[in-house]
């Protein structure tokens, strides 16, 4: 049995706010690329949820902006939130990995103003998926 959309969507809607509270908690700790990259995590889950509730079935990738276009097809309100997306999603992998920076590690690359950013983007991102869901 497949679950109700509207579940689904809360459901990943959860899960995202959980990850941004995480995020907020790392950046308390100076954590910045982990902040930066939870709040892509929550954003990403976010748009998931809104996708579910407007009766995607299939919901794959882990672009923020790519998730938001799929989800401006169903609801051109969030044409304006794929640029922010694209923000957030070059926090997807050089947060985490040596090897996707010139030098140095994503520990020592990734500064305040980063985290900070990566949240008041995925807040936005998430208000507006609230509005929705």
């Amino acid at each position: 049995m497949k679950p109700d959309p509207r579940e689904e969507a809360r459901r990943w809607l959860r899960q995202a706010e959980k990850d941004l509270d995480d995020a907020r908690f790392v950046l308390s700790g100076r954590r910045y690329n982990l902040a930066c990259f939870l709040a892509q995590q929550a954003a990403e889950k976010a748009v998931k949820g809104l996708l579910y509730a407007l009766g995607a079935e299939d919901v794959w990738g882990h672009s923020v902006a790519e998730l938001c276009r799929d989800a401006a097809s169903l609801a051109p309100d969030f044409e304006p939130l794929v640029s922010q997306g694209a923000v957030l999603d070059k926090y997807y992998i050089p947060t985490r990995y040596p090897d996707s920076l010139p030098g140095g590690i994503p520990a020592e690359a990734f500064e305040e103003e980063d985290a900070e950013r990566a949240l008041r983007l995925a807040e936005h991102i998430i208000a507006a998926v609230k509005l929705r869901v």
